[in-house]
């Protein structure tokens, strides 16, 4: 069992080391002829569940593998210090130590991805991971609403950078997309990367806000052709977050993208996920849909909150046997 594990484990505090995606100059071709056909992706997404499962030693491995791609986050308006410096242990040790010590993986320096905060949360975050390679992500832009100005988007996120944030989640105009002034929305975004110097970007679609596939595709295009290093599902405030049915046009996108380029863009479904079940779904459609160099920190976390208080409960189910409450496992 332990060497099932200690093979599909990635450990979570390697540093980024995909080739920074440098975009293309802006052309339509590479998105005109886009025209998803919703009732051909929502077939493929409803057949996964059932054709795919992993029991056993296998699925704890495979909910290890799903800790170190979370970016643990906290985005309520009652945020404190003391709840970031709590974010940030869980994000250290997200697995008690009994847990990993009847798994074999009490050495294997387990981890979450990143911890998210809001961008005045930044100095209590770099002070609790301090002795540690976790990376901090700040969301930008006027998040959630993306209302602000270009001016102070791109303020907002040089001051974050500034305070020690490694990766930026930046919102996009979504009025951009759904009157598609796609030229407009190109110029946004690059700015924005060019705002991030060396932190990683993660473009924020906010899916649940955009009417139809083919626009969130287009979207998903001209957010790779500015230069973002991940494309991101939804900022978690909106009424539909990440579905699996927008991962996969997405996710599609960034196929094509890299058939294109030879350049691998990151993927972020955020918001709504929960559960552990979800957690392998997505797993595995990644895994079906652009194979197992995505599966890594890298290339794709998920956005979440209360998605590493149910994983660890699964594990300790796995251990014993028995389900123990949710009060035992808390996110921080």
């Amino acid at each position: 069992m332990t060497k099932v594990l200690e093979k599909n484990h990635t450990k979570s505090a390697e540093n980024h080391s995909e080739e920074r995606n440098e975009g293309l100059p802006f052309n339509t071709k590479f998105f005109d002829v886009i025209n998803v056909n919703r009732s051909a992706v929502e077939r493929r997404v409803n057949t996964l569940t059932g054709r795919r499962s992993v029991k056993k030693e296998y699925q704890a491995a495979w909910l290890l593998k799903a800790i170190s791609m979370i970016d643990l986050t906290t985005l309520a308006g009652d945020d404190t210090r003391g709840n970031v410096i709590r974010l940030c242990e869980k994000a250290k040790n997200p697995v008690r130590y009994d847990i990993l010590q009847k798994l074999g993986m009490e050495d294997a320096n387990l981890t979450t991805g990143a911890v998210c905060v809001y961008h005045n949360l930044i100095p209590f975050a770099k002070e609790a991971l301090k002795d540690s390679q976790i990376p901090i992500a700040a969301v930008s832009t006027g998040f959630p609403a993306g209302k602000n100005s270009l001016e102070e988007k791109i303020a907002e996120i040089k001051k974050s950078v500034a305070a020690g944030a490694t990766e930026i989640d930046i919102v996009i105009s979504r009025d951009l997309v759904l009157e598609s002034k796609w030229k407009e929305l190109y110029d946004e975004i690059k700015l924005c990367r060019q705002a991030c110097g060396d932190a990683h970007m993660k473009t924020i679609l906010a899916t649940g806000e955009i009417p139809t596939y083919t626009k969130v595709a287009k979207a998903s295009w001209v957010a790779m052709m500015a230069g973002s290093d991940f494309i991101k599902t939804s900022t978690g405030k909106e009424s539909v977050n990440a579905t699996l049915a927008v991962s996969l046009v997405m996710i599609r996108c960034i196929r094509e993208y890299y058939e294109l380029t030879g350049v691998k863009v990151g993927y972020k479904p955020a918001g709504g996920i929960q559960k552990a079940k979800q957690a392998l779904d997505y797993l595995i459609l990644i895994k079906e849909e652009l194979g197992n160099e995505w599966l890594t920190p890298t290339l794709f976390r998920f956005g979440a909150s209360s998605l590493l208080g149910d994983i660890e409960r699964q594990l300790e189910h796995y251990v014993t046997g028995s389900y123990s409450a949710g009060y035992r496992h808390p996110m921080a």
